[in-house]
């Protein structure tokens, strides 16, 4: 029998290739053991049968960036858990090979409450992370509020450029009705938390919240616990 290696060494000597691009085969999910894909390069390997998937290449990993449809009633770090391959969306049209390099070392970004769904936010990408902290405040946020109670009379231009919080104005924010119990936020400056206390302050009780939009990107067609790659060109 022949003594264990990493398999990386295995991959280089098959192909032949450097150690490194070996490891880049392996990381990329293009290496098979036995007919089961490994994306460990330092797997064990003895007798195994080795084999490298047709169009294999030894290209780098680019970081990634998951965009999920966040259920109500889950905090936001635990959303994470629901990045799995069986709920990724039929509609993700990323091209993205998903591998598991994709769901280590996730940051979660621009949170959202427990009790509220909507899109979140997951990236490997510094470029991402940067946008999304840095500029946080001038990135516009698209909310949709479900609500009972009478609405004051001027509730519209309260909530739109009239409230002020821990004695400080509020950013003006964009404000409609889309139903009779349904309103329309579209806000910077302004953590999606507070729109419970916003909407309270003009006689409404917010019974649903749900984030639609974050800067440029929507949610679409994103089922709840669903998520997709972000797209190449796709910007916040």
């Amino acid at each position: 029998m022949t003594e264990p290696v990493r398999l990386a060494k295995r991959v280089a000597a098959l192909v032949p290739c450097s150690r490194r691009e070996a490891e880049q085969y392996i990381e990329g999910g293009w290496v098979r053991v036995d007919g089961k894909v490994i994306e460990e390069p330092q797997f064990r390997v003895a007798d195994e049968r080795i084999e490298l998937d047709p169009g294999a290449t030894a290209a780098a990993l680019e970081p990634a960036t998951i965009l999920l449809h966040k259920p109500a009633g889950m905090p936001y770090g635990e959303a994470q858990r629901l990045l799995v391959p069986g709920a990724r969306s039929q509609d993700d049209r990323s091209g993205i090979r998903a591998v598991k390099r994709h769901f280590a070392q996730l940051t979660p970004l621009v949170a959202l409450p427990a009790p509220a769904s909507g899109l979140a936010v997951f990236s490997q990408d510094r470029r991402v992370m940067r946008k999304l902290t840095e500029d946080a405040l001038a990135i516009e946020q698209e909310l949709v509020a479900d609500v009972a109670g009478e609405a004051a009379p001027d509730a519209l231009a309260r909530l739109c450029h009239g409230l002020a919080f821990e004695g400080r104005a509020l950013p003006p924010v964009k404000v409609s009705w889309q139903n009779e119990t349904r309103l329309r936020f579209a806000l910077k400056g302004i953590a999606p938390d507070l729109v419970p206390w916003m909407c309270e302050q003009v006689g409404l009780r917010v019974t649903a919240l749900k984030r639609i939009r974050l800067g440029r990107l929507p949610m679409a067609g994103l089922a709840p616990g669903q998520w997709r790659f972000l797209r190449p060109g796709e910007r916040f």
